[in-house]
């Protein structure tokens, strides 16, 4: 089993991420966000076919991306790729205790 297997994986990620994730960190390219699919699918691969006994999935994550190879009942494997989607604009919970209301 190769990257090349999940290609149309990859493929509908890639169309999704152009159509629908704006990053205002980083923007991944076309062909920088690829390479970046395809080292991750086979990390995740890598994961998968090195996994423990009784284990059903293989990660691997970076920043912005994380791709889930899962065991099924049939020859191939499921592949998950999901978008870390976070907000700069989220507030930072504060680490003070709450004043007491009078």
């Amino acid at each position: 089993m190769t990257v090349e297997t999940f290609k149309s994986e990859i493929k509908a990620a890639l169309r999704s991420y152009e159509r629908h994730v704006v990053c205002l960190e980083k923007r991944l390219q076309g062909q920088e966000c690829e390479a970046t699919l395809y080292s991750l699918v086979s990390k995740a691969l890598a994961a998968y076919e090195g996994r423990a006994p009784g284990l059903r999935h293989g990660i691997a994550l970076d920043k912005h991306l994380t791709v889930i190879i899962s065991q099924t009942e049939s020859e191939r494997p499921l592949c998950g790729i999901y978008f870390n989607l976070s907000s700069p604009y989220q507030r930072v919970a504060s680490r003070r205790a709450p004043r007491p209301s009078s």
